[in-house]
This record gives structure tokens, C-alpha cells and sequence, in this order.
């Protein structure tokens, strides 16, 4: 198995592209029913900037205002066949936790742990051990099992009266889109590729029409939705067009998607978490199989990011009744240069 963004990856015998889905379902909850309730300062997030599944819960956190209670911790972008490293932080080490490799955490937990260490992770600080890796539950939590915790004028991420519209849009978007273009770029033959590039345009195309006379996905306010689908097209040109072959257009060629990712990438909590250049040195660097030279593309122009929209024209209220995060903490503010916010 090797370990990749969101999991460890095969591939079957007819060359198609298996996500390793088994991830550690412990949840944190209120009232605390798997042994780990919510209680403010317990607990580290571990993320990498790179990785798109740990990107909803950065961005999910930063919607909801949770920082207070739930530190975290930003893993570099690189990783080898053991695990995620903190080499970003002074000594190699991260300095809640005072582990070099999030496979300590693992392994804390669950000696000779055999999956994919996977970010995001949620570790619990007084012992050292991962609670859960279950990233789609974990943004779900964040937002209804943490809801005593959120800032004032926090966005109900996930509405009681949508959820199952909701639901509905993620499984087609995660089946098609954010986990398809991995069926392209790790596609084993030819017909795997084929079938899953169609399948990946196909369901572009039924998001195009979706979302032409509406702004966002679900409903008139930002959701849980259009999270998972905003952490695929913001890495869609940077890596997939090329990378992973997902080449029919680009974003950018594609005008409603374009104009929805540049709207919810100028939403204060979206592209604020965005680093493209650890996103590049991710996939370039790590999947050698694909890239074996390891050379990272300078491109592609990233100041398109920041055009006028025009999907204010739509109607729709990003945070409903509630209203934007604050700036980012100076500690989490996206280096100047790997992001055009902070050009």
C-alpha cells in the first residue's frame, strides 16, 4: 500500500484506481460516547496544507471559528513511504505534540498500525494517540458535535433541513470529482483512464449546469458541500490538468466552475488556506511513479485567482444569517509567495 493524500492508494487488476477507505471511525463528540468528548485545548488537528481531505477541515475551522480550542498542527508537503514529517517546525518536531512523524500518533494508538497515516488526523494531546482519521465524519463533527464551541456569527455549515440534499451532492462529487481525478492520474491502463475521465467531465459538466443559475450548491448559503468541492478545483490546474491527465479543459476554460472557485476562493476562509506551493511540491515530489523526475512546473500564473466574479449577481448569502472569520493567525498566515492573497 502505498501512502498518498486521503489514504492508501492500489490498483485492481483491470488497472483501476482503489481508495483505501478503512480510516479509524472514533469520533469526538459532545457528549463524549467513544471514550473522546469535545473539550476545548484536548485536542490537535494535524494537517498538510497539500492534501485536499485535510484542507476541508482547515477551511471548515476557519469558517466556524474553532482555533481557540482545537490547535493545529501543519505537517510539510512531502512525505515518504512511513509517513507525514513536521519538518516545517523548528527541529523537525512538532512542539505540542513533540513527535517528528504523525505515524508516532498512529502507532501510540495502534502498535504496527498497517493503513494509510493520513492527514487530517485528530490526536489527543494528553496521550499522543490519533483519534480519527475519518475526515468526511470530521468536518461533519466540527460543525454539529463542536456547535457549544463556535465563534459568534459561525455559518450553520451543515442545516438540519438540507442535510440530506446535501449528502446527496457529496457522495456524486466525491465519487466523480474530488476522488475521480485520482482514478485518472493513478489509472493502471488505458481503459481505466478512459472510462474515469469521462466520468470526471461528465460530472464537471452536471456541476456546470448546476451551479450557472445558482451560487452555491446546496441552498443560498455556503455549506459542507461546496467545501469539498472548492479543495478539488482550487488544485485542479496547479496539479490535476497535467498531473494526474484530467486535460479535456482546464478550470479556467470552464467559465461557471471558474467563476464558483475564484467566488469561494475570495471568501475569507478559503483561499486563505491555500498554499499552491506546497500543493505543487506534493504531487510532483511524492508520486514518483507518475512523475519520476520529481520536477516541480513553475506555472501556472496563479493572479487569475483574484478577478472579479461577478457571482455576487446570483443573490445568495455566504454565511446567512452569520458573518466572515477573522484574518488567519499570523502562525497559520499562508508564506507570501505560495498563495496570491499574500502577494
Amino acid at each position: 500500500m502505498t501512502n498518498t493524500a486521503g489514504g492508501g492508494r492500489y490498483v485492481n487488476p483491470d488497472g483501476e484506481f482503489t481508495r483505501d477507505q478503512r480510516y479509524i471511525a472514533t469520533r469526538i463528540t459532545a457528549d463524549g460516547r467513544d471514550g473522546y468528548p469535545v473539550e476545548p485545548g484536548r485536542y490537535r488537528l494535524v494537517v498538510s496544507r497539500a492534501c485536499p481531505w485535510a484542507n476541508r477541515a482547515m477551511i471548515v475551522r476557519r469558517l466556524l471559528g474553532l482555533e481557540d480550542v482545537l490547535s493545529m498542527a501543519i505537517a510539510g508537503p512531502t512525505h515518504d513511504a512511513r509517513s507525514w514529517t513536521f519538518d516545517l517546525d523548528p527541529g523537525g518536531r512538532d512542539p505540542v505534540l513533540g513527535i517528528e512523524r504523525l505515524q508516532e500518533a498512529y502507532f501510540a494508538r495502534f502498535p504496527g498500525y498497517d493503513r494509510g497515516i493520513t492527514v487530517p488526523a485528530i490526536v489527543d494531546i494528553p496521550t499522543g494517540q490519533v483519534v480519527t482519521n475519518d475526515y468526511a465524519q470530521m468536518t461533519l463533527d466540527l460543525s454539529s458535535e463542536w456547535r457549544a464551541y463556535h465563534r459568534p456569527g459561525a455559518p450553520d455549515l451543515y442545516p438540519e433541513a438540507l442535510r440530506t440534499e446535501i449528502d446527496e451532492v457529496n457522495e456524486v462529487v466525491f465519487t466523480d470529482v474530488n476522488n475521480g481525478v485520482y482514478r485518472c492520474g493513478f489509472a493502471g491502463s488505458q481503459e481505466a483512464y478512459t472510462k474515469a475521465y469521462h466520468r470526471l467531465f461528465d460530472r464537471l459538466d452536471w456541476l456546470s449546469e448546476r451551479l450557472e443559475r445558482r451560487r452555491y450548491l446546496v441552498g443560498d448559503t455556503i455549506t459542507e458541500a461546496d467545501v469539498r468541492l472548492f479543495t478539488t478545483l482550487v488544485r485542479f490546474d496547479a496539479v490535476y490538468h497535467g498531473h494526474f491527465k484530467c486535460n479535456r479543459q482546464k478550470l479556467t476554460e470552464m467559465p461557471v466552475l471558474w467563476a464558483y472557485a475564484r467566488d469561494l476562493f475570495q471568501t475569507p476562509g478559503f483561499g486563505d488556506t491555500i498554499d499552491f506551493t506546497h500543493i505543487k511540491r506534493h504531487y510532483y515530489e511524492v508520486h514518483r511513479d507518475i512523475n519520476p523526475t520529481g520536477v516541480v512546473p513553475v506555472g501556472p500564473d496563479l493572479s487569475g485567482w483574484l478577478e472579479p466574479h461577478g457571482r455576487e449577481a446570483l443573490g445568495g448569502r455566504p454565511f446567512g444569517d452569520g458573518t466572515p472569520p477573522p484574518p488567519p493567525r499570523p502562525e497559520e498566515v499562508v508564506p507570501a509567495g505560495h498563495t496570491p492573497l499574500a502577494n
